[in-house]
């Protein structure tokens, strides 16, 4: 699999080609974290489609809400075949592999929607 900084910068174009997953998220308009090892992306979403995923420049753009694991487990998270404790965002947390921050409502009012959205590179690593 390629590096997980290569696959967070596709995570625009595989999302908004999964016509479902916009329509799923079309009331949603917010900026969330993801980290990955020592490096932290911001990823804007506009009416359930990434706008942008830009390395965060400044310590203040946080967005709603922040989900950071290290890249073994993210590059593990976006394989085919993810292990046990790496296969979901949540399994992640509750094994102490990821930690999730901030205002979690919107989160978990979308929870299907950001949990298929941050899976959606992996269908690179089943078409390989």
């Amino acid at each position: 699999m390629e590096g997980t900084q290569s696959v967070i910068e596709q995570l625009a174009e595989r999302a908004n080609a999964d016509g479902w997953l916009v329509h799923r998220g079309r009331r949603i308009n917010l900026k969330f974290l993801v980290g990955i090892g020592d490096a932290d992306y911001i990823v804007a979403i506009r009416d359930g489609r990434v706008e942008s995923v830009a390395p965060r420049t400044l310590p203040t753009d946080t967005g709603v809400f922040s989900f950071r694991a290290g890249n073994d487990v993210w590059a593990d998270f976006w394989s085919a075949e993810p292990p046990r404790d790496r296969h979901d965002l949540f399994s992640m947390v509750a094994a102490g592999l990821a930690t999730l921050d901030g205002e979690l409502l919107p989160l978990m009012q979308n929870l299907q929607y950001f949990k298929d959205l941050l899976a959606a590179p992996r269908a690179a690593a089943v078409e390989a």
